[in-house]
Order: C-alpha cells, then structure tokens, then sequence
C-alpha cells in the first residue's frame, strides 16, 4: 500500500510538471511557434474546437505563423478566436491563409510574459503541494489503522517531503529557463 501511494505521487507530481511544460510552451519569445496557439479554441459549426483541428499550422519563417484552414469559410471564425485570446496578436488573411506576425517583443511585454509564467509556476507548485497533503493524509490513514507504525509515518513523511522539494526545484528550474528565453533580446 506505501509503494502505491508513493507510486501515485510521482506519477501526479509528473503530470503537473508536464502540464507546466505546456503552459510555458504557450507563452510566447522572441520565436514564432505553433505552440503558442495550442490553447486558441474556434467556434466551428457551433462546437468549440482547438485551432489544430480547423486547419494546418505552420511557421514560414522565425517571426509568422501560418494557419491554413482545411474550410475557408472558417477563416473569420479562427481570426475572432485569436484576436480574442489574451496572447495580444493581430491576424491578417488573403482569403485562403491567416497569416500572423509576431512583433518583436518590447521590455514591458517581456516583463508581463516573465509575470505570467511566474503565475503558471506558482499554479503548479500549489498542485505539487496539494499531492503531498494527500499522500500524508492517506499515510496518516494507514497509521490510525494501524497497518504501519508512528516511526515509519515520520519516515514516509520524510519521503514525500523530499520528492515534493525535487519537484519544486525542477519546477524553478523550467521557470529560470523560460524567463532567460524571454528576457533574450
């Protein structure tokens, strides 16, 4: 039952790292990406589909991305969705091709980037947390049911402890490396 609980952890504490990864990849630097509209959902036929589905995504050249729709007369629809997003980005179509230039990034927008990752950081290491509280509160069980003893509790609380604190490190360190990649002229 501990190997489980402590199995579970760290398949937990990897997903929340993984789906921290995904986050930073959303964010934008200096470099175009199809990553940054991976969370962009368009209005298609009246279903909310992400922008991968309604069409091709490509990067033509490091400053735009290109975004073929597979039904052109979803063109509007996928311009409204990104000019809504909170990414601050502006597409231009010709009637068969969204095309969307990537500005460079000014001090105050890099500041505001660095900001929002922090915030995902953060998100991610309240998760990260919140798993340890639940493998203590299922090892703190197995002590009132008195299937392991006080002193392998404190040792198994140990053990979460350190796990925890190798997931917040790595998790400090995707964040040291983003802001750096942001920050990059």
């Amino acid at each position: 039952m501990k190997e489980e609980i402590i199995a579970e952890l760290k398949k937990k504490a990897a997903k929340s790292l993984e789906s921290f990864g995904h986050e930073l990849s959303g964010l934008r630097t200096g470099r175009a990406s199809t990553a940054l509209l991976e969370g962009i959902k368009v209005d298609s036929y009246g279903t909310l589909m992400p922008i991968r589905q309604v069409g091709t995504l490509s990067v033509p050249d490091s400053r735009t991305i290109a975004i073929q729709p597979w039904d052109t007369s979803l063109l509007h629809a996928i311009e409204k969705a990104i000019m809504t997003s909170d990414l601050g980005l502006n597409p231009s179509n010709d009637g068969r091709v969204i095309r969307i230039i990537l500005p460079p990034l000014n001090e105050e927008r890099r500041r505001e980037l660095t900001k929002v990752a922090k915030r995902f950081a953060e998100e991610c290491k309240v998760a990260v947390r919140n798993i340890r509280r639940d493998a203590n509160e299922a090892f703190k069980k197995l002590e009132k049911e008195k299937t392991i003893s006080q002193d392998e509790l404190k040792k198994l609380q140990h053990d979460v402890q350190e796990q925890t604190d190798r997931q917040i490190v790595k998790v400090d360190e995707m964040l040291a490396q983003k802001e750096a990649e942001i920050m990059e002229v």
